[in-house]
């Protein structure tokens, strides 16, 4: 099969936003040209998929809770917290917090439409500079994301790891050149995005269906794009334990840069021997495996004077609670047995009355 020739730009980006215009999915952020209900969506997508955020009601409902900046930047950092719960990577909820106080302060409450000004705000990377600035103001600016990299490394037959320093600067190099020849910026993006997301998808891509596949150089697309690491998954192992006293159920405010501020049920101390299980279930976060025991805690460790950051906390206060998710769970998990419980023994004092 004689070699394809490199594709045009200009006849890349036509295509590709017809296609769009007629396969395009409909979802609430591609409706505004709001830069704030755009930050919204794209700091939620990083690192989750699209039905969590829209199919779990996420998005619409931290847009009720927090219409617009100045809402959100008066907002407690619990309030914030507990409206990402089980969004995972807190960071993110705190960035967007602190980024709606910066364009309060620094901006008035006005979005900056300038690239350089979009970059430098806190949490803002390339990616979501140039999302910002393409889906909010039609901007010519470039996206590299997951989607984008594979659809371009195919394209142009590229097998240059995409998570090297020459892969990266040719992603974006290419990306800045399609963006530009396009007549229509956000739509060029969202195809791009789309097209790796619905036909361009990992494994074995839909060729036939593509609207780019006469013009894409790849010769063996399944095998595009490539990496020079691979993610190696850890695994990891929890403990923690369930404490009930009249006061409530004991818990732990969490102070690492992860999760600083949620709550969660406390560890386990590592010199001692794990109890009497609860509960046991797995989760993942970044590239870990973890596996998280939920342990009673034993009677003559019940007497002590807990840390600062350990709180009883009554049992109709917990909803309100920013908890991480797999602990929320497990906790559930662990009352609805001693529910159970408490209601097998009340049947059995019955019969036997």
């Amino acid at each position: 099969m004689p070699a394809k020739h490199p594709p045009s730009f200009d006849a890349l980006s036509r295509n590709l936003i017809a296609w769009f215009s007629k396969h395009g999915r409909d979802y609430p952020w591609r409706r505004t040209t709001d830069p704030y209900a755009i930050l919204v969506s794209e700091i939620m997508l990083q690192q989750t998929q699209i039905t969590t955020v829209q199919e779990r009601g996420y998005y619409t409902r931290w847009l009720a809770q927090f219409p617009d900046f100045e809402s959100l930047a008066a907002a407690s950092e619990t309030a914030v917290l507990k409206a990402w719960e089980g969004l995972g990577y807190y960071r993110r909820a705190r960035n967007l917090h602190k980024l709606a106080g910066v364009i309060i302060a620094e901006y008035c409450g006005t979005f900056p439409r300038d690239i350089v000004q979009i970059a430098a705000l806190p949490g803002i990377g390339p990616y979501t500079a140039g999302a910002i600035a393409s889906f909010a103001y039609n901007h010519a600016q470039p996206i590299v994301d997951g989607n984008v990299a594979r659809v371009l490394s195919r394209i142009f037959n590229d097998t240059t790891p995409i998570d090297s320093a020459a892969g990266k600067k040719l992603l974006w190099d290419r990306a800045t050149l399609l963006v530009r020849a396009a007549a229509d910026p956000r739509s060029l993006n969202s195809a791009l995005m789309e097209l790796g997301q619905t036909l361009c998808k990992t494994g074995a891509p839909l060729c036939e269906r593509c609207p780019v596949h006469k013009q894409c150089a790849a010769t063996a697309p399944e095998t595009l794009p490539v990496k020079q690491s691979k993610i190696t998954i850890t695994a990891v192992t929890e403990r923690v334990f369930f404490l009930e006293t009249s006061g409530g159920i004991l818990l732990e405010q969490e102070t690492g840069s992860r999760r600083t501020g949620l709550w969660k049920l406390p560890a386990l101390p590592e010199t001692q021997s794990p109890p009497l299980v609860l509960h046991q279930c797995s989760y993942g976060i970044t590239r870990y495996k973890v596996t998280l025991w939920v342990h009673a805690l034993p009677p003559q460790k019940k007497k002590r004077a807990w840390p600062a950051n350990h709180r009883f906390m009554p049992v109709h206060e917990l909803p309100a609670l920013a908890m991480t998710a797999p602990h929320r769970r497990a906790l559930e998990a662990v009352l609805r047995q001693r529910s159970q419980a408490v209601a097998t023994r009340h049947v059995s004092a019955i019969s036997t009355r």
